[in-house]
Formats: structure tokens, C-alpha cells, sequence
């Protein structure tokens, strides 16, 4: 992204035009290309920091999908807004921030692993205003699609890998039946009653001269 944006100043030129225009042909390439694109040094360093604190809690803390739910939140997040953005380029790659935060949110809470509840709330602390940024027209010249999609697409992979990566663990002393007591009539006390009343006489049991109905 700093590469891209360093040869636009560079050769003095704009490359808004490889970002996404929905449902026209030449908005397809931007479905990968739109989150290299930044307008200016502001939106792209905006960008940068929180696409570095929540890839690497990706990675860390689900290293074993990091790698398909990146490919995926930066796929479904473009070809999303080209399907349902409005007429104009989207460019940037706060779709995928929203994308990651929203994946790491959702899995933490889906998972009901302590470590990564703590992870989701730390990225609702650090991220949570960014709520507003899916408010219709609330920003200006702020792509609100990008981020709502995004937002869709992380919710989908984290529904879509929870039963992979990090699960809430199983302890010995939670798989081990509760040892009780035995209860009256089971085996055990079945086993005992026949042993004491081996030789014994029931006194329902009818002697010699008893009457019986």
C-alpha cells in the first residue's frame, strides 16, 4: 500500500481508477486491487495501523485459518461491495480492517474461550467507534458500503471456521463422571442384600399351616 502510494507521487499520477465501480466491468480488478489504493497519506497511515494490530492477532491467535480468512474477508469484502456499493470509486482497505475486527470480535464470542472473549472486548475498546463508519452518509467521501461488507464478511468467517483454530479446552476433571454414592437399588446394594439375606426367611413367605388366598 505505502509502495502504491509512494509511486503515485512519484510519477504524478491517480489510480483511484483501479479501485471498485460497482457492477461495472472496470470495478472488477478493483475487487483485488481497490485495498492498495489510498487517496492520501492520511487515509492510507489510518489504515496501516489497525490493519497491522488485528492481522497480527489473526495470526496469532488463529494461525492455523489466518491465512484463509485473510484471502477470504479480502475477496468477499470486494466482491461484496462491487455487488452492492453505490456508483463511485471505492477505494482504500478499511473494509478489511473492519473485516479483521469483526472476525476477531465474533469468533472470540462464538468460541466462549476466555482468552478470546478478552480479545474481543480489547478490540471493542480499541475499535468500537468504528460503528459510525457504517452509517449511511454520515462521513463524507467515506465508502460506508466497504465498511458495513466487511463488517458481513467477518461475521460469515467467523460462523464459517468456528469449529477450526482455537477452541474453548476440555479439561480431564470436566470429561471425569462425578463419583456418587451408590443408591438404593442398584447393583451394588442388590449384590449386598442377597449376600445378608442368603438363608434368611421373608416374612411375606408362607410357613406350614399358614392360609392363602
Amino acid at each position: 500500500m505505502w509502495f502504491v502510494k509512494i509511486c503515485e507521487i512519484l510519477f504524478g499520477t491517480d489510480l483511484s481508477f483501479l479501485g471498485i465501480w460497482p457492477l461495472e466491468l472496470k470495478g472488477i480488478p478493483g475487487i483485488f486491487l481497490s485495498p492498495l489504493i489510498h487517496a492520501d497519506f492520511r487515509h492510507l497511515f489510518n489504515n496501516t495501523i489497525p490493519l497491522i494490530f488485528l492481522w497480527t492477532g489473526i495470526f496469532y491467535f488463529y494461525s492455523e485459518v489466518a491465512l484463509r480468512v485473510s484471502f477470504w474477508i479480502y475477496v468477499l469484502t470486494g466482491l461484496f461491495v462491487w455487488l452492492a456499493g453505490r456508483d463511485a470509486w471505492h477505494i482504500g482497505a478499511s473494509g478489511l480492517v473492519y473485516g479483521f475486527a469483526s472476525f476477531l470480535f465474533f469468533s472470540g464470542i462464538i468460541r466462549r474461550y476466555f482468552r478470546l472473549i478478552a480479545l474481543s472486548l480489547l478490540v471493542v475498546f480499541l475499535y468500537g467507534s468504528m460503528v459510525w463508519g457504517m452509517v449511511p452518509e454520515l462521513y463524507k467521501n467515506v465508502s460506508w458500503e466497504a465498511h458495513m461488507l466487511g463488517f458481513i464478511a467477518g461475521i460469515i468467517l467467523a460462523l464459517w471456521y468456528r469449529d477450526e483454530g482455537p477452541q474453548n479446552p476440555v479439561y480431564e476433571w470436566m470429561e471425569e463422571e462425578d463419583v456418587r454414592e451408590p443408591r438404593a437399588g442398584s447393583e451394588e446394594y442388590g449384590t449386598e442384600s442377597k449376600e445378608q439375606g442368603a438363608g434368611s426367611k421373608s416374612p411375606f413367605e408362607g410357613g406350614a399351616g399358614d392360609v392363602r388366598e
